[in-house]
């Protein structure tokens, strides 16, 4: 999904304490009047990333048309997964998939694609994760790539229950394509139920809660906000009264320079600016059939400098 905001601010951070932080979203409307509405999770003014993962989109639950127009993506991997209804996805590479709930697309932009996206039906519930990873700069120049997985293995251990999307927990990996050390996960608790997730001890974490609520580290969660667990921890445990499905998303704290603008991630202001260049009146990033030339055009620069996120 495309950053249709043309001043993307951050997330301000709410309540913390110590390593723990309880980080509310932010409503976001996502292009024209009647644009779909999504809950901005990251990034973070305080903390841009969690390992790799840079964005955090939560689209829905609502009834609305998905009409995102090709844009064009730099340095980063998208990862889709939806809740509720089908989106079809088309990209600059000749993917034309349709995506349903318990399938991951992946799409790995390099140095450089752009895709569409669109919602099958007529104002049809939608829900789901739109997320990005940032690609390390040992590797954000790979040639790009879409794969989408629709058989995903499953970790398990007494009463948890977790999907692995992406990368590895508990000895399960997923196959899907990674550039750095992570973790993507769709856990359920049974209401009345305490469950163990295995942690790196090497990885940040955070959790968020899709369904219900449920309580870990003494914080109780609700569907919403995106409670940071920090490093050093080999597991967290959580208990839910109701019964809870939530995320677990980490990886390896992410060190590289980190300029994200728009759709694209670089290095640098040059990177994000010759990006943006290339997309206006270059063929950097190909073309997405099926539009008839139609296409999300880049927004003005910022009239300063862009400068690498840090956490404060």
């Amino acid at each position: 999904m495309s950053n249709l905001c043309t001043n993307p601010s951050l997330v301000d951070d709410g309540a913390s304490g110590g390593d723990v932080r309880l980080l509310p979203a932010r409503a976001v409307p996502l292009g024209g009047v009647r644009a779909i509405r999504v809950d901005r999770l990251l990034p973070h003014r305080s903390l841009p990333t969690v390992g790799a993962w840079c964005f955090l989109d939560r689209f829905g639950p609502q009834h609305d048309d998905m009409t995102v127009l090709p844009h064009p993506h730099t340095g980063l991997q998208t990862v889709t997964w939806p809740f509720a209804g089908e989106v079809r996805h088309r990209d600059s590479l000749g993917s034309d998939v349709v995506i349903k709930p318990g399938q991951l697309n992946l799409m790995t932009a390099g140095r450089g694609i752009s895709h569409s996206e669109f919602s099958l039906g007529d104002r049809p519930l939608l829900d789901g994760l739109q997320l990005w990873l940032a690609l390390p700069a040992a590797s954000d120049g790979v040639a790009p790539a879409f794969e989408q997985h629709a058989d995903l293995p499953v970790f398990s251990d007494h009463s948890l229950r977790a999907t692995v999307f992406i990368g590895s927990i508990g000895g399960v990996t997923s196959p899907a394509t990674t550039y750095s050390p992570l973790v993507g996960a769709d856990f359920s608790v049974a209401p009345g139920d305490t469950a163990t997730v295995p942690l790196r001890t090497d990885f940040e974490h955070a959790l968020v809660v899709i369904e219900g609520s449920l309580t870990a580290l003494g914080q109780e969660l609700p569907s919403g906000p995106m409670l940071y667990l920090g490093t050093n921890r080999d597991h967290v445990t959580v208990t839910s009264d109701s019964g809870a499905r939530a995320i677990l998303l980490g990886g390896a704290p992410y060190t590289d320079d980190l300029v994200m603008w728009w759709n694209f991630v670089g290095r640098s202001h040059d990177d994000i600016a010759t990006a943006r260049e290339q997309w206006q009146h270059g063929d950097r990033f190909g073309l997405v059939d099926g539009h008839d030339g139609a296409r999300i055009p880049a927004p003005p620069l910022p009239g300063v400098r862009l400068t690498p996120r840090r956490r404060s």
